[in-house]
């Protein structure tokens, strides 16, 4: 059963080990970035859920909580390293200067995109196809408008459903309405989120030694653009037929169908706005998170009973969303070598964080 990663923060939030995590990433992360271990001042506490869900996981897998307490200082460092890789790349494709986007389960995918992009660059007519929006749109007219696109995509989503005249008329033409409003709304929130970034960066400057410091946020921020948006919508009827037909999946995905864009969204960039190579790329993708999220289950049942939850008499429970390679990692290490395999994990993510921001800034310089 995929009860779905919207449960990940209640879930996280209603643990102590959970709750130690708002005081511990605030601390660790003020510390980091006076230091220069890291540019990003992570102000997405919601998304904290994230590294706290993985210490979970690494209690579970354990049985010890001090190795749940490591797992999130690992966790929240693994966070700092890859809001700092894709900083630049991300804030330039969305537009958002100075922003650095930190919410985990959105950044694990652009690992895997990275190659997948570069695999696609040596594919003969592949890397030929410009598939951005605007471009498509070019081509095929009228079809190629986000409200046309959302009608249609809407349609088919309901008679792949299986809905009856009524209710595929009515999804085709909220999807519609959905594509035209989700960018504008998304549009007006960053209009008024940008003042409280700016007084972000200007109190971090002022009181980090003058260290300049990109401001983490929510994904949400990016799951309006229209490629995203896109090839969202159609994951939903991808990923129902690829659990279908995967042999030795036994994940259906039900609770994260409207939470996909939160795992997707940041790889589009990576696959250059290119709205063929992110549902090609992104069903790749989706393969990978059913076959963990299935291996995973017991785990994650683990964690929901760590955590007091009642998952019933269904047997395991699992999240398609947490289905990704930090869960996966964190339990293999802890599984085969123990909390010496975490805490080597650690020392090397922190390695890499002096890396990138002060011998690498050093080296350019």
């Amino acid at each position: 059963m995929d009860i779905g990663c919207g449960v990940g923060g209640p879930l996280a939030f209603s643990t102590t080990l959970g709750i130690s995590i708002i005081i511990i990433s605030i601390v660790l992360n003020f510390i980091f970035v006076m230091f220069g271990f890291t540019k990003t001042l992570n102000v997405d506490i919601w998304n904290f859920w994230f590294p706290a869900f993985l210490g979970l996981v690494c209690n579970a897998v354990s049985g010890k909580v001090w190795v749940g307490v490591l797992g999130i200082v690992v966790a929240l460092m693994l966070q700092w390293l890859l809001a700092d890789l894709f900083q630049e790349k991300i804030s330039e494709f969305f537009g958002y200067p100075g922003i650095a986007i930190t919410h985990m389960m959105a950044l694990s995918g652009v690992l895997f995109a990275i190659p997948i992009n570069w695999i696609f660059d040596h594919i003969p007519g592949l890397n030929r196809i410009d598939g951005d929006a605007e471009t498509i749109g070019k081509k095929i007219g009228i079809f190629g408008d986000t409200v046309v696109m959302g009608l249609i995509i809407g349609i088919v989503i309901g008679i792949l459903a299986g809905y009856d005249a009524a209710k595929i008329g009515q999804l085709g033409i909220s999807t519609a309405a959905v594509m035209k409003i989700m960018p504008k709304m998304v549009a007006m929130f960053m209009e008024g989120l940008m003042p409280v970034a700016e007084a972000a960066k200007s109190w971090s400057s002022k009181h980090l030694n003058g260290r300049s410091a990109n401001i983490g946020m929510d994904a949400a921020l990016t799951v309006g653009h229209s490629t995203v948006m896109t090839t969202t919508l159609i994951m939903v009827p991808v990923s129902l037929l690829l659990a279908v037909i995967l042999p030795g999946n036994k994940t259906l995905p039900f609770g994260d169908l409207a939470f996909y864009a939160f795992a997707i969204a940041l790889m589009v960039p990576f696959f250059k706005g290119n709205i063929i190579r992110s549902i090609i790329g992104c069903s790749m993708y989706m393969v990978t998170m059913l076959y963990l999220s299935t291996w995973l289950a017991p785990v994650i049942t683990k964690v929901f009973q760590l955590a007091q939850y009642d998952v019933g008499t269904s047997g395991l429970v699992t999240s398609v969303n947490c289905g990704i390679w930090p869960v996966a990692l964190f339990t293999i290490i802890l599984q085969s070598i123990g909390w010496i395999g975490l805490a080597a994990i650690g020392v090397i993510v922190f390695g890499l964080l002096i890396y990138i921001n002060k011998i690498r800034k050093t080296v350019s310089e």
